[in-house]
C-alpha cells in the first residue's frame, strides 16, 4: 500500500501504543497485519510522526521501515536477505509517534514492552529520547536498536550494556569529518562561527567540531555561536548575531525542520551570501530544498547514507523501492531506519533460535559483528561492539532547476580516522592529536 509523503497522512496513525491495534487493523503500515501474533516477531518502531521532525526526519524514516519490513517479510530483499520474514517469522510493526519529549518516550517504551509485548525496539531520532531510554532497555532487558541518534553521550552514560545497539555513529564522526572536510577543501579559511540546537545533540557537536578545528586549522576563529531552543523555527536574531561577526563558514548540527528553517531563513537574510554553510544533517534536504540552499553549501548524511550511499544490490534495491512506493529519492533518515532493519534481521536469522529469539540471543549474535547493509559492510567495532563504525562523507550541494539537486565535491574519510579508538574519550583523542587515526 502506497502511502502520501506529506507528514499531515501520517498524524492519524499511532499517537501512543495503546492505539496500536487499532491501526494495526486498520492496515496503515501494511505490515504483516493479519498474520496471527504466535507467528510473528513484533518490534516496536518509534520516529517522530508530528511536529518539526515529522516531515524531513521521522515519517520519510517510517516509509523506509514499511518499503523494508513488507520486502522481508515476501522474501524480497537481495541476499544475505533473501530468505522470507526474520528467522523465519514475519515480521510485524508497532509504530509509535517520538513526539512529546524524554518522559513521554520513557512511559511509551515500558508500554511497547510491557503492554504490547513487542519483542524488540527500533527507534528515537531525538539525543534525548536516546539518553532517557538506553538505561530503561537496559532495565527492561529488551533489544533495542537506536537508528540515528548520535549523541556521544549515549555510551558514556550507559556503562557496559547488554541490549542497547547504535547502527550507525555519533555525532564525534560527523564533526571530526566536518573539520577535515574544511581542512581539505577551504583550508584558507579564518573565521568560522556556528549555530546548534541548545541540548545534547548541539552542545556535543559544537565541542567536537570546535576540538577538532584547534588540531586541523588552528588558525580559524572561532567567532560567535548560536544556541537556538529545539523546534523553535524562527532563528532572525541569531541570524543577525551571526552575521555581525562576517564568518567565512557556519557549521551546524540542527537537524529536521529546524535546519531547513534556518538555511531559507539565512539565504533569504544575506547570511549565506556571506559565508558557506556546513551542515551536518544536511543531506536530509538534498531533494527538499528547491533552491532554497545555495549552491556550494556542503551537506553531511551522518555517514554513508542518502546520496552518499554506495553503490552495491541493497542500496539499488533500495533506492528503487522507495521512490517506486514513496515518489521520492531516499535520504539518510530513511536509510538509517533501512539499516537498523537489516541489523535486526541479521541478529535474528543467525542467533541459532528456534522461533522468536530471546534478547539475549539477538544481542550477543549483532554485538561486535559484521553485517551487510544499504550503506555497504557495517562493523560494530565501538561502544564494546555496541555501535557501528563507517566512514564519513561530505560533499557540496549543488541545484538546477528542472534537473534537480546533485553532490558535488564529495570525500569519504574512514571511520578510524574520524572515530575515536573503541575504549578512548573522544575529546581527550581530539585534543591529543587524533593518535592512532587513519586517514590514507
Amino acid at each position: 500500500m502506497k502511502h502520501a509523503t506529506q507528514p499531515g497522512s501520517w498524524k492519524r496513525t499511532l499517537l501512543s501504543t495503546t492505539t496500536a491495534a487499532a491501526i494495526a487493523s486498520a492496515g496503515m503500515m501494511g505490515i504483516s497485519a493479519t498474520v496471527q501474533a504466535e507467528e510473528t516477531f513484533k518490534v516496536g518502531l518509534v520516529t517522530f510522526l508530528s511536529g518539526g521532525a515529522s516531515g524531513p526526519f521521522g515519517v520519510p524514516a517510517a516509509q523506509a521501515a514499511e518499503t523494508v519490513i513488507k520486502a522481508i517479510n515476501a522474501g524480497e530483499l537481495p541476499p544475505p536477505y533473501d530468505t522470507p520474514g526474520i528467522n523465519g517469522l514475519q515480521l510485524e510493526s508497532v509504530v509509535v509517534d517520538e513526539a512529546g519529549g524524554p518522559t513521554q518516550q520513557v512511559e511509551e517504551y515500558r508500554n511497547l514492552v510491557q503492554r504490547q509485548n513487542v519483542n524488540a525496539v527500533i527507534g528515537y531520532i531525538s539525543s534525548g529520547d536516546c539518553l532517557a531510554v538506553g538505561p530503561v532497555a537496559e532495565e527492561l532487558q529488551t533489544f533495542t536498536i537506536a537508528f540515528d541518534c548520535g549523541t556521544p553521550r549515549m555510551f558514556e552514560e550507559l556503562d557496559n550494556p547488554t541490549y542497547f545497539f547504535r547502527t550507525g555513529l555519533d555525532a564525534v564522526a560527523d564533526n571530526v569529518g566536518a573539520a577535515r572536510y574544511l581542512q581539505d577543501l577551504h583550508p584558507d579559511v579564518t573565521r568560522v562561527a556556528g549555530i546548534q540546537q541548545n541540548y545534547a545533540w548541539g552542545q556535543d557537536s559544537w565541542l567536537d567540531f570546535t576540538l577538532s578545528m584547534e588540531q586541523l586549522m588552528p588558525d580559524a576563529e572561532m567567532v560567535n555561536n548560536q544556541t537556538p531552543q529545539l523546534f523553535s523555527g524562527s532563528y532572525g536574531s541569531e541570524i543577525s548575531a551571526l552575521q555581525t561577526r562576517r564568518p567565512e563558514i557556519v557549521h551546524s548540527s540542527m537537524w529536521g525542520g529546524d535546519m531547513e528553517s534556518f538555511v531559507s531563513q539565512a539565504n533569504s537574510r544575506g547570511l549565506l551570501g556571506q559565508a558557506t554553510a556546513i551542515l551536518t544533517t544536511g543531506e536530509s534536504g538534498l531533494h527538499r530544498f528547491q533552491g532554497q540552499a545555495p549552491n556550494g553549501t556542503i551537506l553531511g548524511g551522518r555517514g554513508p547514507f542518502g546520496a552518499f550511499m554506495p553503490e552495491n544490490a541493497l542500496s539499488k534495491w533500495f533506492n528503487e523501492a522507495y521512490e517506486a512506493e514513496h515518489g521520492t529519492k531516499p535520504s539518510y533518515p530513511t536509510s538509517k531506519m533501512a539499516q537498523a532493519i537489516l541489523a535486526l534481521k541479521f541478529a535474528a536469522d543467525n542467533s541459532g533460535a528456534e522461533g522468536v529469539p530471546t534478547s539475549e540471543q539477538l544481542a550477543s549474535t549483532l554485538k561486535g559483528a559484521e553485517f551487510e547493509s544499504v550503506s555497504g559492510t557495517v562493523r560494530m567495532a565501538l561502544a564494546g561492539g555496541h555501535q557501528a563504525m563507517q566512514d564519513m562523507l561530505y560533499g557540496e550541494y549543488h541545484y538546477t532547476p528542472g534537473e534537480g539537486a546533485e553532490l558535488r565535491n564529495v570525500r569519504s574519510y574512514r571511520g578510524e580516522c574520524v572515530s575515536a579508538p573503541d575504549g578512548q574519550n573522544a575529546q581527550e583523542w581530539i585534543e591529543a592529536g587524533f593518535p592512532g587515526a587513519q586517514c590514507d
